[in-house]
């Protein structure tokens, strides 16, 4: 947990730089505080070198998954910016039956 915060802090400043909306400052800074890559790479030394027990490796890999899903799961619910996701209103486009369209 202390991983993530620490990320957070240091994210959202340079986030913020670039992105001005609120949503998108918390958005992106939540998607990028994960550290599963590196998490998982490191438990996998520390297994494969005789540093951890199985079960210990068990416990740090759930911990790095947990530790990336929780904040993308809350970036996604909670700070999606939504100005950025296309219009996809089907009342203004043509329908299309066989390929060709119903206006022409």
């Amino acid at each position: 947990m202390g991983k993530v915060l620490s990320k957070i802090f240091g994210l959202y400043p340079f986030v913020s730089a670039f992105r001005k909306d609120t949503n998108e400052r918390w958005y992106y800074t939540l998607l990028m505080s994960t550290g599963l890559t590196f998490g998982t790479i490191s438990a996998l030394y520390g297994l494969s070198h005789g540093l951890v027990s199985q079960e210990q490796y068990s416990f740090l890999v759930a911990a790095v998954i947990a530790s990336a899903v929780v904040p993308t799961m809350i970036a996604g619910l909670c700070f999606v910016p939504t100005h950025l996701i296309p219009d996809t209103d089907q009342s203004i486009r043509p329908r299309r039956l066989n390929g060709v369209s119903e206006e022409g």
